[in-house]
């Protein structure tokens, strides 16, 4: 798929700046879409090809629509899909909560994959030659939580469901859909991760790092298979973690 045209969502930062200079690196042409157009194309002039910028809040329809738009002006298809964009929420039990904190990352990590996700697959299934991936990040939270991370955990265990929904449907139409499920890749919203995390027992402890481009060659790799072959799940993570262990 060398050559393909790609979208990474929340690209100006950590992961999704790693993922899009993974790409290029392997010969994609990038659409970047994220909140800021000044990280977008910060982002942009550091890659090696060509790259699209467009400021777009994934959890807005129209804007999402006006991103696919863009997309199909500049470059006619599209063939991978790296849903990115995500948000952590303050830190609280269930019950302290804010409602706010709640539909916000319900609104980003949830519905803002579910949004690129129908727009991708409705111009994959169109386009000629059919098909395309979609690739959505995950985090180990899609498996375990993280104490007091109930929206963030909830919003990734859902979308390890939209990723096995969008690869059953996609089959009629060779759009492949798998999940890269991520363990502290140091970046921007980790950082904190180093200095303490929070452990199921209650207490504060620094936590190993990895990389963030190991993620990104996790991503080229299942970019970079051929329709007939999908990678469902992968977990990428820090070898000293604790999520293997018992809380």
């Amino acid at each position: 798929m060398s050559g393909g045209v790609a979208l990474v969502t929340g690209a100006g930062s950590g992961i999704g700046r790693a993922v899009a200079r993974g790409l290029s690196e392997a010969g994609w042409r990038l659409v970047l879409a994220g909140r800021r157009r000044d990280a977008l194309e910060a982002v942009a002039s550091a890659l090696p090809g060509e790259a699209l910028c467009v400021p777009t809040d994934v959890a807005d329809p129209h804007a999402v629509e006006a991103l696919f738009a863009g997309m199909a002006k500049k470059f006619g298809r599209l063939d991978l899909l790296f849903n990115n964009a995500g948000i952590f929420t303050p830190a609280a039990t269930v019950d302290e909560i804010a409602v706010e904190d709640w539909m916000r990352s319900v609104n980003v990590n949830l519905t803002g994959a579910f949004l690129c996700s129908r727009a991708a697959f409705a111009m994959m299934r169109a386009q000629e030659p059919r098909g395309g991936r979609i690739v959505n990040n995950g985090s180990i939270s899609a498996t375990v939580p993280r104490p007091m991370s109930a929206p963030y955990a909830a919003t990734k265990h859902a979308l390890t469901g939209l990723t096995r929904a969008t690869a059953l449907d996609g089959r009629a139409f060779d759009i492949a859909c798998g999940q890269i499920d991520i363990g502290n890749a140091e970046t921007e919203m980790t950082q904190g991760f180093g200095k303490g995390a929070r452990q199921a027992d209650g207490t504060i402890k620094a936590e190993p790092f990895m990389d963030a481009r190991h993620v990104a060659e996790a991503v080229v790799y299942m970019a970079g298979l051929p329709l007939s072959a999908n990678v469902l799940f992968m977990t990428v993570m820090a070898t000293g973690m604790p999520y293997v262990g018992r809380g």
